[in-house]
Formats: C-alpha cells, sequence, structure tokens
C-alpha cells in the first residue's frame, strides 16, 4: 500500500493488472500499469516514460545564444514554445528587454502554437477516446445535418449532401481494410455512447481539422521562417519590417504578410467559435449525462501555472491567464508561485532512472543534476528490454518528479482556467474572461445542450464538473478559443504601433558576449499547450553551465516522490471504472486529456542499454 498523503486516499496495488504500452496517440514513448479490482475499478496506476534524451547534457558549454535551437528539437509538436522559453531565460540572465513589435509578435506565434496543437489534439488524438469511427457508417446524413445546425448553427458544412459524401468516403476507407489512423481501435466497446450521427459530425470536423491546422501554422512561416521550429532570435525576432517590400519569401514582413496572418487568425476563431468549442460541448453534455465524470479527483485539486500572456509587456500582473498555485481545491486561496526560490520548486528522483547524491532530497533547477541511471526493481517482472511489470516500490520512469513546495501538482490548461476563474473571483479585470468562459460552457452543459439535445437538464457546479476529464478538455478548447481572439487585439496592436513609425524588432546592444557579465543564472517561463513550463540557465565565462527544463509532462506523469505522493497521470485513473479491461479506452481517454508529451519530459539509448555513440562537444 502507497499513501498519497495530501489527500488521504490509498492505493491497492492488488488485484487484477492491465498493461498499456505503448500509450499511443501522443508525442514520445510511454507505459502505464493500473490495478483494477472485481468491479473493474482503478485502484492503482504507475505512468512510466520509456526514452532519455539528454538534452540538459548536451547543452553544457554551448553558447547562451544557440540554446533556442537546441531545445526547440526537445518535441515536434509544441513546436517553437522550448525555444520562446529558452530565449526568455537568456534574456532574463543577461538583463534584455526586447522591443514592443517582438513581444507582440512573439504573443502571435505562442498563441497561434496553442490554437494549433489545442485543436489538434482534441481532433487527431483525443477525440477517437469519445467517438466511435465505425459507427458513424450507420448514421443518417439528414439527422447528422440536423444536429449539427441545432449546436453550432453558424457552421457553413452542414448540409445532409455534405455528411453523405463524408460517409461514403469513410466507407470506402474502411471496406479497404486500410484504416490508418483509425487502425486498432476499440470500436464498440461500451465505453462509446455516443449516437451515430454525433460520431458522424466528429469524424467529419476530424477531416476539416485535418486541413485547416497546416494553413494555421503559416503564421510561423512568416514571422520564424519556418514550421516545425520556427527561428527565435535573443533580443526579438528574427523577421524585420518592411511596409513597402514585396512579401517574397525571406523577405522582410509587409502589409501583405500582416494581412495574410490577419485572415489565418479569423480562420482560428472562426473554427474554435463554430466547431471546436460546440463539439467539445455537446460531446462532453452526451457523456456527463451518461455519468462519465472521472479522470480528475485527486489529480485536480493541486494546481498551478506560472502566468501567461501579458496585455502590457514586462508586467505579470496583466497577464490574462495568471498564474498561481491552488492546494487541496481551495479555490478561494491563491498561493504565489516563484520559480526562483530553490524553496518552492524541486525535482526528485526517488522513483527515477536518475542519480542524485542524496535522493532523499529534491533539486532546484538551477542546481539540477541530468545523471542516469537504469535499474529495475526486485519486484518488476520480465527484463530490462522486456519489462511485463513495473516495480513502483523502485525506479520506475526516466521523468523526474517535480514538486512544488513538496506538493505534487497538476499543469496544464485545466489549471489555468481554474486559477483565472479564482482570479477573477477575487477582482483580477484580466482574469475575466476566461471566467465568463467557464461558467458558460458550464451553463450549456449543465442546461442549454441538454434541452437541444432533447435530454433533461442537470445542475453540475464548476467545482464537480471542471475537475475531471471532460473538464480537462473543456479548458484546453476554451483556451484555444480565447488565444485565437486576443490574437485579434494582438494583431491590431502591432499595426497600429508600426504605422506609428516603430519598426524596431530586436534588441542587440548585448549581442556581444563581451557585455555579459562574468557569471549570470536566470529562467524563462511559457504557458505551454501542455502546461507551465520552464527553462533554468546557468551563464559561466559565455557559455551554458548548466540548464534544465521542467516541462508540464514532468509535472503531470511524474512517479511517485519520496513521500509516495504520486502523480497526477498516476492520480488522474485512481477510481475510474473500465466497461472491458481488454479494451482500455477509459484509460487512454483520461490520460489524453493531459495530451502527454513524453519527448519533453523524458529528456535515446538501444533496445538493451548500451552506448550508442559518444559525442564530444569542443
Amino acid at each position: 500500500m502507497t499513501s498519497y498523503a495530501t489527500q488521504g486516499f490509498n492505493l491497492d496495488d492488488s488485484g487484477r493488472r492491465i498493461v498499456v504500452d505503448p500509450v499511443t496517440r501522443i508525442e514520445g514513448h510511454m507505459r502505464c500499469e493500473v490495478n483494477v479490482d472485481a468491479n473493474n475499478v482503478i485502484r492503482n496506476a504507475v505512468s512510466t516514460g520509456t526514452m532519455w534524451r539528454g538534452l540538459e547534457v548536451i547543452l553544457k558549454g554551448r553558447d547562451p545564444r544557440d540554446a533556442w535551437a537546441f531545445v526547440e528539437r526537445i518535441c515536434g509538436v509544441c513546436t517553437g514554445c522550448h525555444a520562446l522559453t529558452s530565449v526568455r531565460a537568456v534574456e532574463d540572465a543577461l538583463g534584455i528587454k526586447i522591443p514592443k513589435n517582438a513581444h507582440l509578435i512573439r504573443e502571435m506565434m505562442a498563441k497561434t502554437l496553442q490554437v494549433h496543437d489545442h485543436a489538434v489534439h482534441f481532433y487527431h488524438l483525443h477525440a477517437l477516446d469519445w467517438v466511435d469511427v465505425i459507427s458513424a457508417l450507420k448514421a443518417d446524413p439528414k439527422k447528422t445535418s440536423e444536429l449539427q445546425q441545432l449546436v453550432s448553427p453558424s457552421h457553413p458544412l452542414s448540409s445532409p449532401g455534405y455528411f453523405r459524401d463524408i460517409q461514403n468516403r469513410l466507407k470506402k476507407f474502411v471496406e479497404s481494410g486500410q484504416l490508418g489512423p483509425f487502425m486498432n481501435g476499440y470500436w464498440g466497446n461500451k465505453a462509446y455512447i455516443l449516437p451515430p450521427e454525433a460520431n458522424l459530425m466528429a469524424v467529419t470536423h476530424y477531416l476539416e481539422a485535418l486541413d485547416l491546422q497546416k494553413e494555421w501554422v503559416k503564421v510561423h512561416t512568416i514571422f520564424g521562417g519556418k514550421n516545425p521550429h520556427p527561428n527565435y532570435l535573443v533580443g526579438g525576432v528574427p523577421c524585420a519590417i518592411n511596409l513597402d517590400g514585396n512579401g517574397a519569401v525571406g523577405a522582410p514582413i509587409t502589409m501583405e504578410r500582416l494581412n495574410f496572418v490577419k485572415s489565418r487568425i479569423d480562420e482560428m476563431v472562426e473554427f474554435t467559435r463554430n466547431v471546436y468549442l460546440p463539439d467539445v460541448l455537446a460531446i462532453g453534455t452526451l457523456y456527463k449525462q451518461a455519468g462519465w465524470l472521472h479522470g480528475g479527483g485527486l489529480a485536480a485539486t493541486n494546481v498551478s501555472d506560472y502566468g501567461e500572456y501579458p496585455k502590457v509587456n514586462y508586467d505579470k500582473s496583466t497577464d490574462q491567464l495568471p498564474g498561481g498555485a491552488i492546494l487541496n481545491g481551495n479555490w478561494d486561496e491563491i498561493l504565489p508561485v516563484d520559480p526562483r526560490d530553490p524553496e518552492q520548486i524541486q525535482e526528485f528522483v526517488t522513483h527515477s532512472w536518475y542519480k542524485y547524491a542524496d535522493e532523499t532530497k529534491g533539486l532546484h533547477p538551477w542546481d539540477g543534476v541530468t545523471e542516469p541511471h537504469y535499474a529495475l526493481g526486485a519486484k518488476a517482472k520480465g527484463t530490462k528490454t522486456r519489462i511485463d511489470q513495473i516495480d513502483e516500490s523502485a525506479k520506475y520512469s526516466w521523468i523526474k518528479a517535480p514538486r512544488w513546495r513538496g506538493h505534487a501538482m497538476e499543469v496544464g490548461p485545466l489549471s489555468r482556467y481554474i486559477l483565472a476563474w479564482a482570479h477573477a473571483k477575487q477582482g483580477n479585470r484580466y482574469a475575466q474572461r476566461p471566467k465568463e468562459q467557464l461558467e458558460h460552457a458550464a451553463e450549456m452543459i449543465n442546461r442549454g445542450f441538454p434541452k437541444a439535445l432533447g435530454l433533461p437538464a442537470t445542475d453540475y457546479t464548476l467545482k464537480q464538473m471542471l475537475p475531471s476529464t471532460i473538464g480537462r478538455t473543456l479548458a484546453r478548447c476554451l483556451e484555444a478559443q480565447y488565444c485565437a481572439e486576443m490574437m485579434v487585439a494582438d494583431h491590431q496592436e502591432l499595426i497600429a504601433n508600426i504605422k506609428a513609425g516603430d519598426m524596431a524588432t530586436a534588441n542587440v546592444e548585448k549581442w556581444d558576449p563581451s557585455t555579459w557579465p562574468r557569471e549570470a543564472r536566470g529562467v524563462g517561463l511559457v504557458a505551454a499547450p501542455r502546461g507551465q513550463l520552464g527553462h533554468w540557465i546557468r551563464i559561466k565565462d559565455g557559455r551554458i553551465e548548466n540548464y534544465q527544463c521542467v516541462v508540464p509532462t514532468t509535472w503531470n506523469g511524474s512517479p511517485r516522490d519520496a513521500k509516495g505522493q504520486i502523480g497526477a497521470f498516476e492520480a488522474a485513473l485512481i477510481g475510474t471504472p473500465m466497461a472491458n479491461p481488454e479494451q482500455p479506452v477509459e484509460i487512454l481517454r483520461t490520460l489524453h486529456s493531459f495530451d502527454p508529451c513524453l519527448a519533453c519530459s523524458t529528456h535515446v539509448m538501444s533496445e538493451d542499454g548500451r552506448e550508442l555513440t559518444t559525442v564530444k562537444v569542443r
């Protein structure tokens, strides 16, 4: 028995063990094991990050101005957020202030990523946990059209003929026997409860989102030269502004290019408002009516975020998604979070495949150590390269265990929206918009959509509904809509600033290392799609002395710590009933609601553990 002390909850590691390895439709490599009781309810969960990359080690001795290009390759899904965090860390260390144009361009790049990442997550990585693709073949296209017009009357693609064409395409796809991304789904499982018409509508929007997402990322190619992995610059952004230019590839930003960006922003606003949000509300309503408010529980009571999207550059008090920490579900008390404080943020490796001199203590990222130490516990079953069962009493993951003041925390859009709601209740006007979004969404799920769908209305408070898998998915959607709307204002402000005569996009006063202090340290913070992201850097004699990334999935996917506290992935699974443990769609449903990114959190090794290569850095 392992105690989750802060929640007074005991984990039962008896009963039947179910293994999901690998967990698919995520970035990176992940394994999950759960114990279910006689009623097929999950009583214990063990989440494992199964790869190591060592990017912090690779960065030692390098030029800090180049760090963004390395860490950006941590992940190709949340592309750009690590680069932005990195340049912010270096700028913080060296005292560099970026121009207003650079701030606004970075904001639009970051928010474009949020909209793109959240939409791709829901439709292409998470929707199939709720939507039975094969069931869509049984749908009546006319009734699907009526459902579409009921839940989203503003969406122009809603005719019966349109849905019939999509259904015929899907039928040919299924009959070919080559299901591609729909292969190996648990189609027909009782855990799927949507009617065929809702399934056809969702699959149709899956295809629409697939087409649109490749257009939205062109914002990154305008400002950053390419996607994935757009270019960034310590001191600002790499693009120059010349409204009289011709807009050719590689040329400065012109009015034509800025108008192109505005068109993409308008598309994001329209899609999130008319398709993404109505789909999440409709699916959430139907599953909530069926009693599926699982996947929150222990996880969503402790939440944190650094805060993001300042209305005024360098002024954290104007953050439009303000940060802080909430413990034990007390939404009335917001605790301040200081990422510089060694007493607040520490990483533990008690159950991680790393080595510290004293593993009873955690390390602040500025003093972080990334030394791999792979060894299976005595109770593990199988071999080092073919594990049948993890020993959770020993080391069992390549993910470290970060803690805030000793507490396991959940991070992500759900955390940000809980914090924003709490801030707004305390009078923070910059948090008012997300609070209004949340309350409207709750009203729609409780009364609006049940009535539209012919279901009895129910009344759940936000505190009951939001801390759940459905709530986590809803918060991600609301954040996408909010970011799209904020970009409209960012774009207007950028145009106004340029027309006022300000063309500056970079501050290069401290570009030369001879202007730097001999030693410096800094921290960069970003509200990444999956949650709070921090990079900590120490610079000595113009080179990186230490670099540590503590990423959202490190927080959420952490193993147990020295006190036996479990991470958010593991905690969210506890108490979840399963319709058929042989088809563990409920496990995937809850894990995918976090949008895990193991490539970020596990920071490569061969199958048998042998050394692949040695890299010598000059």
